[in-house]
């Protein structure tokens, strides 16, 4: 079913000391740089960021040389952070998750913005003109919207549903991605719904008698129980949610929203006894090899693959344990998988064209993340509890740096910026 809201007004972004006086946001201080990583004239298309999730702190490293450059503090509580870059390369926005929205400058190593956002996030996106910032809230449930060159608020989507006994709610927000036409597409949890921001104001348009700008929010309920992630196709045309309350995934077709939202892989699961969850999936690391598509499955020892023609279940690849991130090769040809614990001490590689695992490796203790570096002939993988990064080189698998690095969790390399839903 699909709803359209009336417009919705919010303030047109203020000085950010004037907006802090006049809500409840914290700024915080912006910190002194940290070395003079700038001195010398270099790009950034080679540059990342490790989480160092213990100490608050993010390591600025160097994919050529393999390297760290310099470590950044003061960045709060990164259980579970996330990095978004400009489209520049040079800035990166750190989502914590006590609602702290760090903006990093990558050269100088100073945290030239910060602000207290929430209670409880969960990751952010950039808008695709690169202007807007967006951070999905579980407290209080939302999406907060803000100028990405200074963090100054620019709009806020409370996630408002009725509930069964038709009290009103606010709903935790999840899978908030960022979607061609300059929009910001997102799931409610607790309320089974996706939401499109659209962020385009009219061209020259005045702003209303009450100096507010507007933007649009279109609903799209009852696709689902429990949307608990989201992902959103390299093309920019499929978002899809996952679902943990019911078996499937829900699926809107971006070029068509007035065809509202489909269950695809209806049968996934269906019948078959529920195993105990250890730890959620992550839907982000979704690949397409030509027709094929892989998932995740949830609880279960399995990579999903289905066909994108008709979004049917394809194939069951048998892993080592259940995936949490299932992430290709920028070739296609190779997936990479790590595992919830207890089996969170191995990575296994999927042939995407055989459909089975060809190598099982073991990186280290409470393996999180992994990420490629931007043509995939390195791929740098994080393991929390043996503190330290290992580099596998891709072609023959074996490793060839490794850094110490204190509880690495989630690892991003500025080549996403220009990429879609990352």
């Amino acid at each position: 079913m699909t709803l359209k809201l009336d417009r919705i007004f919010y303030p047109r972004p203020r000085r950010l000391q004037a907006v802090v006086a006049a809500s409840s946001l914290a700024l915080l201080a912006a910190q002194p740089p940290a070395t003079a990583a700038a001195d010398e004239l270099r790009g950034t298309g080679d540059l990342g960021v490790v989480i160092e999730r213990a100490s608050g702190r993010v390591a600025v490293v160097d994919t050529s040389a393999r390297e760290v450059l310099e470590r950044i503090e003061g960045l709060g509580d990164l259980s579970h952070a996330s990095v978004k870059f400009a489209r520049d390369g040079r800035f990166a926005f750190i989502f914590g998750r006590d609602g702290g929205l760090s903006r990093v400058d990558l050269l100088s190593g100073e945290i030239t913005h910060r602000i207290i956002q929430s209670g409880n996030s969960i990751g952010g996106a950039i808008s695709q003109d690169g202007s807007l910032v967006a951070v999905a809230n579980y407290e209080p449930g939302g999406v907060r919207v803000f100028d990405s060159q200074t963090l100054e608020p620019v709009a806020e989507f409370p996630a408002l549903y009725e509930d069964k006994n038709g009290e009103e709610q606010r709903s935790r927000v999840v899978g908030l991605v960022d979607a061609p036409g300059n929009r910001f597409v997102y799931s409610l949890f607790d309320a089974g719904e996706i939401r499109v921001a659209d962020m385009n104001r009219e061209p020259g348009a005045a702003p209303p008698e009450n100096g507010k700008a507007a933007f649009d929010v279109t609903r799209f309920t009852d696709i689902g129980k429990k949307p608990y992630d989201a992902l959103i196709g390299p093309d920019g045309r499929y978002y899809i949610a996952g679902l943990f309350g019911e078996d499937g995934l829900a699926m809107l077709d971006l070029w068509h929203p007035e065809d509202g939202v489909k269950r695809i892989l209806p049968d996934y699961g269906r019948g078959e006894a529920r195993l105990p969850v250890y730890k959620m999936p992550h839907l982000e690391g979704w690949t397409m090899a030509g027709r094929q598509a892989f998932f995740p499955a949830v609880g279960r020892h399995e990579v999903l693959v289905a066909d994108t023609a008709d979004w049917s279940l394809a194939d069951r690849i048998a892993v080592h344990g259940q995936p949490i991130f299932v992430m290709s090769r920028p070739d296609k040809r190779q997936l990479w998988v790590n595992f919830a614990h207890p089996d969170n001490d191995v990575v296994q590689v999927i042939d995407t064209e055989k459909r089975e695992v060809v190598a099982t490796l073991s990186p280290g203790e409470a393996v999180l993340h992994m990420e490629f570096s931007p043509k995939g002939e390195q791929v740098w993988v994080s393991a929390r509890d043996s503190n330290r990064v290992t580099v596998y080189d891709t072609r023959t698998l074996e490793e060839i740096a490794r850094l110490e690095s204190e509880s690495p969790s989630g690892i991003f390399f500025t080549h996403r910026a220009h990429r879609i839903g990352l």
